[in-house]
């Protein structure tokens, strides 16, 4: 599979997009006027602790308090963990500021392990208290940022945990032999350090000298971080993490990347610059540039972009899905649309479930999409076709970054599944609800609206007892009214006089009206 990194920098925003054979899989935005804030380290104050619901606000210097969760109090695990989250090392890791666990599936092979200790948040906290937290997840719609007083701090190779003790090793290589020689050298740097260690997938065939140098910076790191929470009051921030640029070589651009595509002169600098002395066999992959299409426009990307934005996904065979978010999920319909197939019923609506498989992953990365996730199959009568769809499912969902949990299909067709929220997605990123339909997508009918107006104006003369009655509304609405004979009909019933006025400027749904002194007649009763 051939990896780019497209990265485009104008003066509203900086945007990188990951191509993966050509096509677009991911996007990520940072806005100039937008503070971002995940990763970021800050010493925190406790104002509101609430052991009904075990959480805790901590106010950290932003607009709104942030959250604390019971379960993302600092934890650890008593033994060695590397069999229990090495699965998921990436996953949790990865430029993502936490440091727990996944829920580990409910099998023979983790009886006896290491699990996660539970504390009532009010034992540990109480107003006033200052803490050390680190933002685990961006701020969405009303809510603040929720923190973790686990601090993780990431590197290229290595995350290392400085108030834990596991070791992790990535199961993403492949080599058990590689995984062993990693994980003694954890150990190694472990006992040396003091603290817990997840080694990356990246490091694989990485010497002994490479980890300890990226450790002994991070353990520098972690030690520069605590002298500046003792100097500061809080709420402040005491680590700022990686900038856009920085976070997407160390987490994205690696040897499994062809090319790291930048269109800004300045950005490919400061990238050069960096690579000289961090990772000199990289910069030549790095490529400058200079056209006067955007670099966007010529990979491909504005298009993708545009699709991301629709509800409907059309796929290659005919079929389509239909993506929506809620408030409290997302719901991804499989349809064969114009896909009739080529022989019987239940292979074209396998082959339609299975494209749509990779589909619906590669938009759930691109969208990033989080929460929970309710997939609606095509109906599959035969179980080996289910069994065929899930195991497609679970290959697909490994090139995703992002902690998931994924439930068998059920006896309905529907995959129930949750993915891990580190941002707002694409859609909230880049849309707001309309102000006239509040996001129900829909608008009320004409004829509707004209009934709703000509019972206005019937109830406006019946509060005022004026004869002259004046009508503004949007100009298709006073066209249909103008041919409509009910308005006639209204007007002799009532013993009134309309007058029409039309105003372009005025919603569908929006009218005035008014008495003969131009008086606007409230229509809130």
């Amino acid at each position: 599979m051939e990896k780019e990194i497209i990265i485009a920098d104008d003066e509203y925003e900086i945007r990188c997009a990951i191509l993966e054979d050509g096509v677009l899989n991911e996007i990520h935005i940072e806005r100039h006027n937008q503070e971002l804030v995940l990763g970021n380290v800050y010493k925190g104050s406790v104002r509101n602790v609430l052991p009904g619901m075990q959480i805790a606000f901590v106010e950290i210097g932003l607009e709104k308090h942030a959250f604390l969760h019971a379960s993302d109090l600092h934890h650890d695990f008593e033994e060695d963990s590397e069999d229990n989250n090495s699965d998921d090392s990436d996953k949790i890791y990865l430029n993502q500021g936490t440091t727990d666990p996944p829920p580990a599936p409910k099998s023979k092979q983790n009886r006896g392990r290491p699990r996660r200790r539970h504390v009532a948040i009010g034992d540990v906290l109480s107003t006033g208290k200052n803490i050390l937290v680190q933002v685990i997840k961006e701020a969405i719609a009303h809510k603040g940022s929720r923190i973790t007083t686990a601090i993780s701090l990431p590197g290229r190779y290595v995350v290392f945990v400085p108030n834990a003790s596991h070791i992790g090793v990535s199961r993403r290589i492949p080599s058990v032999e590689e995984r062993n020689r990693l994980k003694t050298i954890a150990r190694e740097l472990h006992a040396e350090f003091e603290g817990g260690l997840i080694i990356r997938t990246v490091a694989e065939g990485r010497s002994r000298e490479e980890l300890f140098n990226e450790v002994q910076h991070l353990k520098k790191e972690w030690l520069a971080i605590c002298e500046n929470a003792e100097k500061v009051k809080a709420p402040a921030a005491v680590h700022i993490d990686h900038g856009f640029v920085g976070r997407i070589i160390r987490d994205f651009f690696g040897d499994n990347v062809s090319q790291l595509v930048i269109d800004s002169k300045t950005l490919y600098d400061k990238t050069m610059d960096y690579l000289s002395s961090a990772l000199p066999e990289l910069q030549q992959k790095v490529k400058f540039y200079d056209s006067p299409i955007s670099v966007f426009e010529a990979y491909g990307i504005e298009k993708e972009l545009r699709k991301a934005m629709q509800e409907k996904v059309w796929l290659k065979s005919g079929g389509y899905l239909v993506i929506q978010e809620t408030e409290a999920l997302v719901s991804v319909d499989v349809n064969t649309g114009k896909y009739v197939g080529e022989d019987d019923a239940m292979n074209t609506i396998l082959n339609t479930n299975l494209e749509a498989v990779e589909e619906i992953v590669r938009q759930m990365r691109l969208r990033d999409l989080g929460g929970i996730i309710v997939i609606d199959f095509i109906d599959m009568d035969w179980r080996q076709h289910r069994q065929m769809v899930y195991r497609k499912f679970q290959k697909e969902i490994q090139k995703d970054r992002a902690r998931t949990n994924i439930l068998h299909i059920s006896e309905l067709g529907l995959v129930e599944m949750t993915r891990q929220r580190m941002r707002p997605s694409l859609a909230s990123l880049m849309t707001d609800k309309c102000p006239y339909c509040e996001g129900r997508g829909t608008i009320l009918a004409i004829d509707t609206i004209l009934v709703n107006l000509l019972r206005s104006v019937k109830s406006a003369h019946q509060r005022t007892r004026r004869r002259k009655l004046k009508v503004i509304a949007n100009d298709q609405i006073i066209n249909k009214l103008r041919n409509d004979s009910r308005v006639k009909r209204l007007e002799r019933n009532l013993d009134i006089r309309l007058r029409l006025q039309n105003n372009v400027d005025l919603h569908l749904e929006d009218f005035h009206i008014y008495d003969d002194r131009d008086k606007e007649i409230s229509l809130n009763w």
